[in-house]
C-alpha cells in the first residue's frame, strides 16, 4: 500500500507556484527586517516592531473569524492571503515606501502570471469535455440524472467553491446521478450552448444545472430578469435542497 505523504499541506505549498510565490514573498519580509534592524535607530526600531504586533494581531482575528465563518479551505486561504498583503505592504511602507513599492509590484506580478489551484482532492466527480458530456447525456446506459458544474479556472469564486462539489459527489453519487465538472475556461464556446455568461458582473460562475438525460430540469444559480445571477451562497446545503439530493438519494435506495 502506498504511504500517504505525512504533511500534504506542505507539498502542495512547495509544488504549486501561486502558494510558493507568495511563501517567498512573506518570508523575503523576515530577511529584509533583520538586515535593517541593523542600520534602524532604537527609536523607530521600537515603533516598527509595535506596528509589526499589531498587524500580526489583526491578522489573528481575522484569520479566526475566516476559519469559522468559510466552509472550504480554498475561500479560507484566498480570504487569509488578501488580509496578510495587506498587512505585509502596510508594515513594509512604515519601514520604507520603495519596499512597499517593491511587493506591490510583485503581487500583481504573481495575480497575473499564477492562479489559486482548485480543490483536486478524492471525489467521484468527472472531468468532461463538451462533447464528452453530450454524449454522456444522450446515451441510453449512463445515469440517468448528470449534475454537471460549469466553472472557469479565471473566477476566483469558482476556485474558492471548488470543494463543495466535490463533497457533494463524495455524499450523493448513486448508479442514478452522477457529478461532473465543464472547465468553461478552456471550453468558451461552450458557454453559449448551455446559456451561460462569461462576464465576470453578471455572476453566473460557477453555475450548476440538473440534467435528466439530456433535458434541463433546474439551474443554480437562479437568474433575474436581467440574466444575472443571484446573490444567494453557495454552500453544500443550499445546493443538495436546491436540487434535493437527499430525496434523489434516498428514492434510489428504496428501489434497490
Amino acid at each position: 500500500m502506498e504511504a500517504k505523504h505525512p504533511l500534504p499541506w506542505l507539498n502542495v505549498m512547495v509544488t504549486e507556484p501561486f502558494y510558493f510565490c507568495h511563501f517567498l514573498l512573506f518570508f523575503s519580509y523576515f530577511i529584509v527586517r533583520s538586515s535593517a534592524s541593523q542600520i534602524l535607530s532604537p527609536d523607530f526600531s521600537g515603533r516598527l516592531l509595535r506596528r509589526e504586533i499589531q498587524a500580526i494581531l489583526a491578522l489573528s482575528v481575522l484569520t479566526i473569524v475566516k476559519l469559522v465563518k468559510e466552509e472550504t479551505w480554498e475561500a479560507f486561504v484566498a480570504d487569509t492571503l488578501v488580509f496578510a498583503k495587506g498587512f505585509l505592504i502596510a508594515v513594509a511602507l512604515a519601514l520604507d515606501y520603495h519596499l512597499a513599492l517593491i511587493y506591490m509590484i510583485a503581487f500583481l506580478v504573481i495575480y497575473i502570471l499564477t492562479q489559486q489551484p482548485a480543490h483536486n482532492g478524492p471525489g467521484t466527480s468527472t472531468q468532461l469535455t463538451p462533447l464528452q458530456l453530450e454524449t454522456l447525456l444522450t446515451e441510453g446506459n449512463t445515469s440517468r440524472f448528470w449534475l454537471i458544474e460549469f466553472r472557469a479556472s479565471f473566477f476566483s469564486t469558482c476556485i474558492r467553491k471548488s470543494r463543495v462539489f466535490t463533497d457533494l459527489s463524495i455524499t450523493y453519487s448513486s448508479k442514478n446521478l452522477s457529478f461532473g465538472v465543464v472547465d468553461l475556461g478552456h471550453f468558451p464556446n461552450a458557454a453559449e450552448k448551455f446559456g451561460i455568461s462569461l462576464g465576470v458582473s453578471m455572476a453566473q460562475l460557477p453555475t450548476y444545472i440538473l440534467f435528466d438525460k439530456a433535458v434541463e430540469v433546474a439551474r443554480f444559480p437562479p437568474l433575474d430578469a436581467e440574466g444575472k445571477g443571484s446573490s444567494m451562497k453557495i454552500t453544500k446545503s443550499i445546493l443538495s435542497r436546491y436540487f434535493e439530493l437527499d430525496r434523489r438519494l434516498l428514492e434510489y435506495i428504496s428501489a434497490k
